[in-house]
């Protein structure tokens, strides 16, 4: 059993995340993963991630490296914050990871304002860079589903260009499943990351 390695580039990516059981924990997971191979990370989310666990999962990254992690904070005009983004990930060198971690309304209809500014900023920035958006599930309130949480506004995101991943918890404990396209893996979380 080792720890899992996202090897990322140029996907955009929904992250349908049930409850609050690791889906900012994923994204940081990733920004390691990215960091680890040379790459700089843009965080941007409405609350900055958990100092303890943000330290667990950056428990294994120098110093130095950890310098090629840069947050903003998600609030106010969400355009304006698009803009940023993109001079940013046009600017800075080597970026290959962009993270809005709850980028939207944890419940609800996802705005199609913030569908399309999520989409003008996949068009404008590098194709090599992977984009990764987290936001809370929803559970099918019709009955249609066999998942245990669906993505909300996954038709208007996949006609943005991206793609949609779910992570869901099978039981209690520390087991997850990674939902992506029709593949699913088995993950272990841990205090620093996710393990297969």
């Amino acid at each position: 059993m080792g720890r899992v390695l996202f090897d990322v580039g140029g996907e955009n990516i929904h992250l349908a995340v049930e409850g609050s059981i690791g889906g900012t924990t994923l994204g940081l997971h990733m920004a390691t993963d990215v960091i680890q191979r040379g790459g700089r990370v843009l965080w941007a989310s409405p609350f900055m991630p958990d100092n303890i666990r943000f330290g667990q999962l950056f428990s294994h990254i120098s110093l130095a490296h950890s310098s090629r992690y840069h947050a903003m904070n998600l609030v106010g005009d969400f355009d304006q914050a698009m803009d940023i983004l993109i001079n940013t990930s046009n600017s800075l060198p080597s970026v290959e990871l962009v993270v809005l971690d709850d980028w939207c309304e944890s419940s609800g209809k996802i705005p199609s304002d913030k569908i399309a500014a999520v989409k003008r900023l996949a068009e404008n920035i590098d194709d090599k860079i992977c984009l990764l958006l987290t936001s809370k599930g929803s559970v099918d309130a019709s009955g249609n589903s066999n998942d245990a949480i669906v993505a909300r506004g996954a038709e208007s995101m996949r006609k943005a260009g991206f793609e949609i991943w779910r992570l869901e918890r099978p039981k209690d404990g520390p087991f997850r499943t990674l939902v992506r396209s029709d593949e699913k893996m088995d993950l272990k979380l841990e205090e620093n990351g996710f393990f297969d």
